[in-house]
């Protein structure tokens, strides 16, 4: 039978090979790359290659070889077929599509609604609908982290997280709440707790929890090499819900805001937001007012793409 391995690629990362001969008495492999050249590799270089029905598996905790190459092959054969969530265990890997993929409308929330991890394809969705029946169920806080590197999605999925308990446990549940929201390395912290001094109206709540991350994002998010819309500070977002699981309050707490980027960045970078909306903004009779000239009067607004009022 054919000995199907992984080498290692200065290029991809990682190509399939089959293994020609094994030089057991210098730990090396002769392999035969698709191409039909063949190399000389040292044996620890190898990694073993799963068995063909592992192919886009949805859950790499279920791969007979669990190893670097495995798990970067899984998610770039998820990924060519346009399928950006996996699991890996308790964690779901996202990868960044950088591009609009039409998987968060309403009738999406509605069918991972109340749905078990495993019925369902994976999504934030199903990791955000996990915790929020844990916390029913059990009675106890439930914690939701996104981490990754800049521009990873960090934002985007914190939003989805937001939105979709916003639809399940609103108060007008089943009403869509499509709100603009983006927060970056957030733990979503859901409490059990009785409703008190509460004067809001219906709906109300879900509205402004939605709401108020585009204002913390305009004066501490900025342009970077990586990402446009980078946050350059920390936010830990906890959702409070009452005795029906239903959202009563939130807070946020920021931290660790880079305050250096105010007046010096990095070249090809820019400062927070809330500059640039300001000046592209502003009427005539308000610059006059405030004494503001344009975009080019200021050398700590002269870095980056100085077009983008965003």
């Amino acid at each position: 039978a054919k000995r199907l391995v992984w080498v290692p690629h200065g290029d991809v990362g990682f190509v399939p090979a089959s293994v020609k001969e094994d030089r057991a008495a210098k730990e090396e492999l002769v392999v035969e790359l698709e191409d039909g050249t063949r190399e000389t590799v040292a044996k620890d270089d190898v990694q073993k290659m799963n068995p063909p029905k592992f192919d886009k598996v949805e859950d790499m905790a279920e791969l007979t070889c669990l190893n670097e190459a495995s798990v970067l092959h899984n998610l770039r054969d998820r990924y060519y077929s346009g399928l950006i969530y996996t699991y890996s265990g308790l964690f779901c890997v996202v990868v960044n599509p950088y591009r609009y993929y039409p998987i968060y409308s309403e009738r999406v929330v509605d069918a991972y609604k109340g749905k078990k991890r495993h019925e369902m394809p994976p999504h934030i969705y199903a990791i955000t609908d996990t915790a929020y029946r844990s916390m029913i169920e059990d009675r106890e806080n439930q914690s939701i982290l996104c981490t990754g590197e800049s521009g990873a999605g960090k934002t985007e999925n914190t939003k989805k997280v937001i939105q979709y308990l916003a639809v399940v446990a609103g108060t007008t549940a089943g009403k869509s709440t499509s709100s603009p929201l983006k927060l970056e390395r957030v733990s979503t912290s859901s409490s059990l707790m009785s409703k008190t001094g509460m004067t809001m109206h219906q709906g109300e709540l879900e509205q402004q929890l939605l709401q108020a991350n585009p204002i913390l994002e305009s004066f501490g998010n900025a342009e970077t090499v990586k990402n446009d819309n980078s946050s350059r500070f920390g936010k830990f977002i906890r959702v409070k819900f009452d005795a029906n699981a239903q959202i009563c309050g939130a807070s946020i707490d920021t931290y660790l805001l880079e305050k250096s980027r105010a007046v010096r960045q990095a070249a090809n970078e820019r400062t927070f937001h809330i500059f640039y909306q300001l000046l592209h903004g502003a009427s005539v009779k308000e610059r006059g007012e405030l004494l503001l000239g344009d975009i080019d009067s200021y050398r700590f607004l002269s870095h980056g793409n100085r077009k983008s009022g965003s």
